[in-house]
């Protein structure tokens, strides 16, 4: 019965659109008040706090700080001249570029809506003044920019790490070979869908142009070098890499390129604040959704139920896949770990499931959630860079969607995919 008015009130509260966080914080208060009464209410309330009281969390405006400064500044235009510069020339070249750009600046913001604007706003017009349908230009950007939350450094996996008390270095780690694997095959996709429209190679850029671009994009690279390399280096956190790679971030585009002026930092910090604040209220009320749902058993309920079933470790992933996207077509990641995890991590654990291998399948989950509607963030990112209707970018992203979803097939049932990098440098 306490299960079924938490959910109840949950989903009716998205369906008089409530905002997903406040909908989660209401629909716990108000069933913890009417099955346990008011003294369980400064047990959540305290809760929120001793939630977000976490040091790995920090890393999470640090990192998105990190990604406007850099997104708001030129550097996004260089690391798309510097992957012309190498793939441009082969037949959907332009489309490379723009999946290669994506991988790079993943690596580089952890954000998957700021890749699909930083990317998409300046490769989308350039891929249609190179004849490509707009279908077409508008699969590649909004695709490639959700590898965003898939390649390290990730807001989605710190979330995930924390929730699961899992290593963030080894999550990062882990989403390398999965973010290239599925980048390869998007890759590999625009290069035979130019092929079959017509497209042929041209000139390849010159090694001296080629170090030219190079040149001019060293700085921003030198970004992921410096959070990827600290990190497994042993020289710091992911968390002091996010303090990091804001302060490098800054100097970067403030000193080096001096594509921002100091005037343009309140701004930045203002809107990096903003969408930091509304991470951590999702968060916050999530976890306290979470919170209700471990006082009243359910994860062991859960795990009993699974234990009675007979249920495999593939039959289970199948499970789990199926709820996560459908799931990410109503809600936002944050949310989504925040309520799931608790529930499933268990189960995965006593089917031997590596929980590091878990968070890698969630969060391409996530990636895919990005792209489906009604709340697809990277849709109406999108869209509003296009100027198409949100049914026009569905259409155009179908195809590419299809491909990634092979790619979490992939990376579900061969765990080595995910697990081998982190095994290899981590132990």
């Amino acid at each position: 019965m306490i299960v079924a008015t938490l959910f109840g009130l949950f989903f009716l509260f998205l369906l008089l659109s409530v905002p997903v966080a406040v909908s989660l914080g209401l629909s716990t208060l108000i069933t913890a008040y009417i099955f346990e009464g008011s003294d369980l209410l400064i047990d959540l309330s305290s809760n929120i706090f001793s939630q977000l009281d976490k040091y790995a969390l920090m890393a999470i405006p640090m990192f998105i700080l990190a990604g406007s400064l850099l997104s708001k500044g030129g550097s996004a235009k260089r690391i798309i001249e510097f992957a012309k510069a190498f793939v441009g020339h082969l037949p959907g070249g332009l489309p490379i570029a723009a999946i290669f750009a994506s991988i790079i600046f993943a690596a580089v913001s952890g954000s998957s809506p700021a890749t699909v604007a930083a990317i998409g706003s300046i490769m989308f017009g350039a891929i249609l003044s190179a004849g490509y349908p707009k279908t077409y230009a508008i699969g590649t950007i909004t695709t490639a920019g959700s590898l965003g939350i898939l390649i390290p450094p990730s807001i989605v996996m710190i979330i995930y790490g924390v929730t699961a008390e899992q290593s963030i270095g080894k999550l990062f780690m882990a989403g390398v070979i999965p973010g290239i694997l599925i980048g390869s095959m998007l890759m590999l996709i625009a290069y035979f869908g130019a092929k079959r429209l017509g497209f042929k190679t041209t000139k390849p850029a010159s090694w001296k142009e080629r170090w030219q671009k190079f040149k001019e994009a060293f700085w921003a690279l030198m970004t992921i070098v410096i959070i990827i390399g600290g990190i497994y280096g042993g020289i710091f956190t992911p968390t002091e890499a996010a303090a990091v790679s804001a302060i490098w971030a800054l100097f970067v585009s403030l000193v080096i390129y001096k594509d921002i002026q100091i005037k343009d930092l309140g701004n930045i910090f203002f809107e990096s604040a903003k969408v930091s604040g509304m991470i951590l209220f999702i968060i916050a009320n999530a976890s306290m959704f979470a919170y209700f749902l471990t006082l009243e058993n359910i994860p062991q309920m859960l795990t009993d139920l699974v234990v009675q079933m007979n249920l495999n470790k593939v039959t289970f992933l199948i499970a789990v896949n199926i709820i996560l996207l459908i799931a990410g077509n109503f809600m936002e990641p944050s949310s989504i770990i925040m309520i799931m995890v608790p529930l499933l991590l268990p189960i995965a654990k006593m089917l031997g499931i590596d929980p590091i291998h878990f968070g890698v399948i969630i969060t391409i989950n996530m990636e895919l959630g990005m792209l489906t509607p009604p709340v697809g963030l990277n849709l109406f990112v999108a869209s509003g860079i296009t100027g198409e209707s949100i049914k026009e970018v569905v259409k155009s992203v179908l195809p590419w969607f299809i491909v990634m979803l092979f790619g979490l097939i992939l990376i579900t049932y061969i765990p080595e995919i995910s697990l081998w990098l982190p095994k290899t440098m981590m132990g």
